[in-house]
Parts: C-alpha cells; sequence; structure tokens
C-alpha cells in the first residue's frame, strides 16, 4: 500500500492520514475550454488543485492531451464519461488526476476492508502502470492507493483492506476472490474506473464486470475508458451509466499517424530468422514481438537466445515476480528484445520502443492496432513489421480493411524464401467435366462374359449356406407319423 506525500506515512500502519477537508474546485466552463486550441491550454486551466499542478510540474508535464483536455473538466463536475481514445493518449492521467482532487477534497476517511475508489484494469502489467501514475500524480496528496492482483500472495493484500484504502487499482479475478474471502467489500465506492473496457470484454472479464457493478452503490460515479466500442460494452454503458458524455479524440481504432507500418510476406517456418534480421538491424533499439499463443513466445525467445540475443518472454504462464523482472529489465535496456503475448499488449508501458514485430497476425484486427500502439508514443515515431504467412493473408486483408488502407510491402531478407510449399495448401484436385460419371457395380448383377459368376458373386453354395438356418434360428420342430416313419413333404 502507498501513501502519498514524502511525510506522510503515520508511525502505526492501521491508521491513515486524512486531508483536510475543503470545498472542491469548481472547472472552467466547458464550452469555454473546448472552443480554445488544445495546444494553447495548460493543466492550469482544466481547473485542477495546486498540489496537483506541482506534482505535474514536477514530472515534466506542461500541456494536457485531447483526452485530458475533455475529460478531466467533465469528470470534475461529477458527470459519467465514456471516453474513447487510442492507446498512449494520456487516458490513465484523464481519470487520476480529478480522481484524486475529487477523493482529497472531500477528506472521508476510508472504511476497514473498504476503498473509496476502484479502479479495474485487464493485466497485472496494466494495474502497476496505473499506480504508478498515481503514485506519481498524488505525491503531495494524503491518499493511499493499493494495487489487488494475482500471482502473487493474497495474505498482504488482505492485511491492507483490512485498515481500508482510498483507492484500489485491481484486475477482476483477485478482486472477487477477496469479496468471497470476505475480505473486502464495495458498499463504500464512490467513484468506478473500467479501464481497457474492451479488452477486459476479450479476455472474458465480462461476467466478472457485471458482478462487480451488481456489488457498488447505485449513486456512484462511473468513468469507461476504451480504445474501441464492441456492442456488448455499448450495452454495458446503457444499462449502468447515467447520462455519460461520450468523448472521442481520435478515430476508433486508427493508429498513429507517426508509425511507420509494413508488411513482410514470409514462409511461417522462416519468421523466427526474418525476426533475428530485423533485431540485427535494429541492434541497441527496444524492440517488441508478439505472439498468439504462450508456448510461440518461448518458442522465439529460446531461437532468439542461441542466436546471441538478449530476450525474454513475458505471458499468464509466468509469474508475477518473472513478468516485472523482465519488464525491468527491458525497460533498463539490459535486454532489448520483449516477446509478449496479446493478454500484456495493452499494459507495457515503456517509453523510447522503437519496433513492434507481429510474428503472428491476430484474429481480431482491433488488436493490432493495441499491439503496434506501443510505440510511436509522447510524440515519438516508430516502426511496426507484421510477418505474414500464407494463411494468414485474409487476416492481413481484415487489418487492412480496418485501416483503411493497403500495408507497404518490405522485402524478405536474403537467404529466406518467402513461402515454401508447405505453407501453400493443396487444392482439391477438378474433375474433368467430359469424363462420365462412374458407378459402383454390384457384385451379386455382375456376370463373367462366359455365363460364370463374377469375382465376388454369390454362389449357388453362398445362398444355401445363407438360406440354412443359424445357431440362433428357431428349427421348425420335425413331426414323425405313427409307425416310426416320418412326415415329409412332397418335392
Amino acid at each position: 500500500m502507498f501513501f502519498f506525500g514524502g511525510d506522510l506515512e503515520p508511525s502505526n500502519p492501521g491508521s491513515l492520514p486524512v486531508a483536510v477537508e475543503k470545498k472542491p474546485r469548481c472547472a472552467k466552463p466547458l464550452r469555454a475550454l473546448l472552443t480554445r486550441k488544445n495546444n494553447n491550454l495548460k493543466f492550469t486551466d482544466l481547473g485542477l488543485d495546486r498540489p496537483l499542478l506541482n506534482a505535474l510540474e514536477a514530472l515534466g508535464h506542461d500541456v494536457p492531451t485531447p483526452i485530458q483536455v475533455k475529460a478531466i473538466p467533465t469528470i470534475l463536475d461529477g458527470r459519467d464519461v465514456i471516453g474513447l481514445a487510442q492507446t498512449g493518449t494520456g487516458k490513465t492521467g484523464a481519470f487520476a488526476l480529478p480522481l484524486l482532487q475529487r477523493l482529497a477534497a472531500s477528506g472521508v476517511k476510508p472504511k476497514p476492508h473498504a476503498c473509496r475508489a476502484l479502479i479495474l484494469a485487464p493485466t497485472r502489467e496494466l494495474v502497476t502502470q496505473i499506480m504508478k501514475s498515481v503514485r506519481d500524480y498524488g505525491s503531495r496528496m494524503k491518499l493511499s492507493a493499493t494495487s489487488i492482483v494475482g500471482g502473487v500472495s493474497i495474505r498482504p493484500q488482505k492485511a491492507t483492506m483490512a485498515r481500508g484504502v482510498d483507492i484500489v487499482v485491481a484486475t477482476p479475478g483477485r478482486l472477487l476472490d477477496l469479496i468471497d474471502q470476505r475480505c473486502m467489500r464495495l458498499d463504500s465506492v464512490e467513484v468506478l474506473i473500467l479501464d481497457e473496457a474492451d479488452q477486459m470484454l476479450d479476455i472474458g472479464f465480462m461476467p466478472a464486470i457485471r458482478r462487480v457493478v451488481a456489488l457498488v452503490p447505485e449513486k456512484r460515479q462511473t468513468l469507461l475508458f476504451s480504445a474501441t466500442m464492441p456492442k456488448e460494452i455499448r450495452k454495458l454503458t446503457d444499462q449502468h451509466l447515467k447520462s455519460p458524455v461520450e468523448i472521442a479524440v481520435a478515430a476508433i481504432s486508427t493508429p498513429a499517424e507517426r508509425i511507420n507500418q509494413s508488411v513482410m510476406h514470409i514462409a511461417a517456418g522462416n519468421k523466427i530468422a526474418a525476426v533475428a534480421h530485423l533485431a540485427r538491424e535494429n541492434t541497441g533499439k527496444r524492440v517488441i514481438v508478439f505472439t498468439r499463443t504462450k508456448r510461440g513466445a518461448d518458442r522465439v525467445v529460446k531461437r532468439l537466445v542461441q542466436d546471441g540475443f538478449e530476450a525474454a518472454a513475458i505471458h499468464g504462464n509466468k509469474s508475477q515476480a518473472n513478468r516485472e523482472k523482465a519488464l525491468d529489465r527491458f525497460r533498463k535496456g539490459a535486454c532489448p528484445i520483449l516477446v509478449a503475448t496479446d493478454i500484456a499488449a495493452r499494459g507495457i508501458d515503456v517509453p523510447g520502443i522503437e519496433m513492434v514485430i507481429n510474428y503472428e497476425l491476430p484474429h481480431v484486427p482491433e488488436v493490432y492496432v493495441h499491439r503496434i500502439g506501443r510505440t510511436a508514443r509522447a510524440g515519438e515515431s516508430g516502426f511496426a513489421v507484421a510477418l505474414c504467412a500464407h494463411d494468414e493473408r485474409g487476416l492481413l486483408r481484415d487489418i487492412e480493411r480496418l485501416l483503411k488502407r493497403k500495408v507497404d510491402e518490405v522485402p524478405v531478407p536474403e537467404g529466406l524464401p518467402a513461402i515454401s510449399l508447405r505453407d501453400i495448401p493443396r487444392e482439391p484436385r477438378e474433375r474433368d467435366p467430359r469424363a462420365k460419371p462412374q458407378q459402383k457395380k454390384r457384385a451379386h448383377q455382375s456376370r463373367r462374359p462366359g455365363g460364370g459368376a463374377a469375382k465376388g458373386a454369390r454362389t449357388a453354395g453362398d445362398q444355401e449356406k445363407k438360406s440354412s438356418p443359424g445357431p440362433n434360428r428357431r428349427r421348425r420342430p420335425n413331426r414323425s407319423k405313427p409307425g416310426g416313419q416320418q412326415n415329409t413333404r412332397a418335392a
């Protein structure tokens, strides 16, 4: 559990610091903000309190992003919000800054086993990312926060929730574990935030989300942020958000314009060699390789390590400690190549990623946008290369249909064939239309030219055997006349 503020951690862990109650500061009128150009706006124009402004200044953040310009004043007014923006646009700051201001202004102490604000995220990496942002923004506020994720011991999480926390950032699975064990309750939640809601839908967390929403009070503020808006998410917003304000700052599922996208048509068996070639050409740069399966990620890492590269894998089968260690090495540059599955696609927030390699194309076109969104963040540029086998060309067409443009092709490295014979599926052999259909001959109707029975045809002996009663057939009793003579029928 984190206590914001350098000198705010109490000597008694069970007691929590309480902020002095003050009246929340009102944001400037939305119309006045939205009519001004975004490049002229600063955080001081959004109605944020001085502690938050000082923290932003210390972090070097002066100019808000478009999603922050539109979302922060609306959230400060207490409205429910649906935020649609692509990855890397500052969604975390858009909801974290007004949330911290609201909680600090009320000065209410959290109850035991409860929290005042709940933030749900699909992956452990994204929870860690949100926690870091909340801790940095609230460094000058008297608030507490903790993360609840799987893959680690649940005992410290139980002990933290027993004292009560202002902000909880959690994954749905471990959160419900604590609720089922009666170590946490949600009847004191004032603000519910669903981050990357479409990703939670893809993973299968929708039943858990519905259960969580049913446990929080009806009188609350609900914020939902997502990169896309599937029908299931739209249905959820219609049922549980009250007159929400929908904020969209970019076209849905549109990658950043600063990403140079390309595709390489190559045999599936030569993809690992192509990854090694691209890594060799970009030595010293941070590269992320995305695969569809955990097994595939481990296989790619094994081959890259054999070729002399520093590479690590991150996926659901890795423990939380191993995942954090791999991300830390990747962030520090000690391991420049990170191989990940889609489960971690939106939870990786590492600055300076210069290339994203799609080792396998995703089945859902929107996932492609989330993958390549790991590069070209914070105004920088990046490269995205997709390795497309013959059986993935249909997936590439779906991606191009979503992007509304063709992806530029790049040549295959020398010495590697583009397509191998085993990658091309065999097509069914076409039949000659002039050939007459062959009819299957029946054995008992076929005869040899000499009048004899054809091979395999039934003979008289066979007919006799068939007509003779079997062992299970009931015989007709043989009745005899008086005198011992049998009663036979005339032939």
